[in-house]
């Protein structure tokens, strides 16, 4: 389960990253995974022990505005692609 935790923190990670570079100043972060969604988004990811989590706390506090919004898991199928993906390369 922390490897999963790990892998899908990642991806939002690289996506901010991506967003970044592209010049955006406002992103909504649509993602299946409420624990980890809750987690962001009630402050515990400057604390994580999960060192992507706290990546993303990191990009959270730069000049830009980003919204994070729990969706179903049959509504986010192009995350679960990048997951799977991800999950193959261990």
């Amino acid at each position: 389960m922390d490897e999963i935790f790990r892998i899908e923190a990642r991806a939002i990670v690289e996506g901010m990253k991506l967003a970044w570079l592209k010049g955006f100043k406002q992103v909504e972060i649509n993602y299946d995974n409420a624990m980890l969604i809750d987690t962001i988004c009630n402050g515990f990811a400057s604390i994580s022990n999960i060192a992507e989590v706290r990546i993303i706390h990191e990009w959270c506090n730069k000049d830009w505005k980003v919204k994070f919004r729990h969706v179903l898991r049959g509504n986010n199928k192009v995350v679960n692609c990048l997951v799977k993906a991800a999950i193959k390369k261990l």
